[in-house]
């Protein structure tokens, strides 16, 4: 299935949500202000963020002033260049590429951490990478049996050890056999919760020193694995993390699942920690690599 296919099948609901708002919100070649105040708060609900929906609310007020005789496909044009305006900017560079190439993967549970880098190790292994993944979520008992499903699903090997075990160790372990074996890639699976957000950041922050010590310059990437239908606390969590632990990559996952898909447009709009990726599904193959193009061509379309 093509990338933009699978982001109208995972934005399934938020464009059904857009279709009909926007639709009787722009009909007319003049939007009335209650039109514009019914816009605002559809793009509210799609949770876009209130600055980010005043600001295209007031965008579109000044465009459709500029002149007459604008019809509705033009505004929906309009709408869609400045969503894409917001989302646009310059992607941050990869760090060196290490050997092993380390990446970190965070989030709070139920986000779809385990999910997520089943997905990523799938694609990678399919790209010729050699991936071995290191479970570290030592403190959910289930953890590594989830893992170990998703990574023979994705025909890679796994390091775990039992549960309760030094989630560092593991990490270590995890970037020692990587060495071992050769492995060109090395994902790092971490928990989501501890007793405290405090000591769940000073632990992420430990195997980040036991990575650099083991790996020159690892974690080479930090991913931070967010449930898009949380809506607006995806952006809190986007802050927490980002402040504590330096992620150089965002995953929005559930898309499939909210109308609240909008929330991409919020975190792409306002972070500077670029979304790497989206989750449109529950298959293996259901990942795709963030493009703001297709994300807002997807986001509008209505076939």
């Amino acid at each position: 299935m093509a990338v933009l296919d699978r982001l109208r099948r995972g934005l399934e609901k938020t464009r059904r949500t857009l279709a009909s708002g926007i639709g009787k919100a722009l009909s007319r070649e003049a939007p009335s202000e209650k039109a514009l105040a019914d816009l605002e708060e559809l793009l509210l609900s799609t949770d876009v963020g209130v600055a980010t929906a005043e600001r295209l609310a007031e965008s579109l007020r000044r465009f459709a002033g500029e002149g007459p005789g604008k019809s509705g496909s033009e505004l929906v044009s309009f709408m869609k260049r400045e969503i894409l305006d917001l989302m646009s900017k310059p992607m941050s560079r990869p760090g060196p590429k290490g050997s092993p190439h380390v990446v970190l993967v965070v989030g709070v549970n139920g986000s779809g951490k385990t999910t997520t880098i089943g997905k990523l190790a799938k694609r990678l292994a399919d790209g010729g990478e050699r991936v071995l993944i290191a479970c570290s979520d030592t403190f959910r008992a289930a953890a590594g049996e989830q893992m170990d499903v998703w990574a023979r699903r994705a025909g890679v090997e796994m390091v775990r050890q039992k549960p309760g075990a030094d989630p560092a160790a593991v990490a270590y372990d995890g970037a020692e056999a990587g060495l071992a074996r050769g492995s060109t890639v090395v994902l790092v699976d971490t928990a989501g919760r501890l007793h405290t957000k405090v000591n769940l950041m000073e632990e992420l922050k430990k195997i980040r020193k036991v990575l650099e010590r083991k790996v020159p310059g690892a974690p080479h990437e930090v991913l931070l694995v967010v449930d898009a239908s949380t809506g607006q606390n995806a952006l809190v969590q986007a802050r927490e993390f980002g402040s504590c632990l330096g992620v150089t990559g965002i995953v929005l996952t559930k898309l499939d699942g909210t109308a609240k898909g909008g929330v991409v447009v919020a975190i792409a709009s306002q972070m500077d920690i670029p979304v790497k990726f989206l989750g449109v599904g529950e298959a293996l193959e259901d990942i795709v690599e963030f493009d703001p193009e297709e994300f807002v061509e997807a986001l509008f379309s209505t076939d």
